[in-house]
């Protein structure tokens, strides 16, 4: 796997060599993205002010960087769910027998960005839904692409929305998003040293050749929806 390239000894080294670490251009490493339509089930109007869903689509560094350039999006933080809390260590998730995937608790205010947009933006641009097990150059069951719901609510619109897509033959092939409660199961955030990973390794060669395309690809796509200063979590 690609990634287990900047992980020993549950640390990430930071890559010397110019050849990993030099800046590679969005036209030259660009993933691919797709414009599809907004999602036709509207979420009922809330009074609410936070709302909280759990998106895995492959490395958790550019799911949450995504969308801590979202406007609307208060909180992005990346780490584990699937699994249970004893074994939800980068370490032994990284070995794909935990039943854990890399993941994203995406905090977000209902009055400023829908559910519904999430999942747009979560379908489009922060990864492709057809790939079964694997995202890039990720394999494995922990890089799978899965929605831990919060309530019937969300798994409806997911649900609906996950049809829709596949009715209009968005994408060349079926999505393969598994929707999953997430109770009983849990979320558990990663260690400290992959929160905020591509905001402060933005030259880190695998940031610059699979993550920095998604956030360019972010803002074209959603210049109204796309926030410059990304909300961070331990440099707010």
């Amino acid at each position: 796997m690609m990634k287990a390239q900047f992980k020993k000894n549950g640390f990430l080294l930071l890559l010397a060599a110019a050849a990993l670490t030099m800046q590679i251009s969005s036209s030259q490493a660009a993933e691919s993205a797709f414009k599809i339509p907004a999602p036709k089930s509207v979420p009922a109007a809330t009074s609410a002010t936070t709302e909280t869903v759990v998106l895995a689509g492959g490395c958790f560094w550019g799911v949450q960087a995504v969308f801590q350039h979202t406007l609307g999006v208060t909180s992005a933080v990346s780490g584990y769910a699937g699994g249970s809390k004893e074994n939800a260590r980068y370490d032994m998730v990284g070995s794909g027998s935990t039943g854990h995937a890399e993941s994203v608790k995406v905090t977000f205010d209902p009055r400023k960005i829908s559910y519904g947009k999430i999942l747009q933006i979560y379908f489009s641009v922060v990864h492709d839904p057809t790939q079964l097990n694997r995202q890039g150059p990720d394999m494995g069951t922990q890089y799978r692409s899965a929605i831990f719901y919060q309530n019937d609510d969300q798994k409806r619109i997911a649900a609906d929305y996950i049809a829709q897509l596949d009715a209009a033959k968005v994408y060349p092939a079926r999505i393969v998003t598994q929707l999953t409660p997430l109770q009983p199961t849990a979320f558990y955030p990663a260690e400290d040293y992959h929160q905020d990973f591509a905001t402060l390794h933005p030259q880190q060669g695998y940031i610059a050749r699979y993550d920095l395309p998604k956030i360019e690809n972010f803002k074209q796509m959603y210049p109204s929806d796309y926030r410059a200063a990304p909300v961070t979590v331990f440099r707010n």
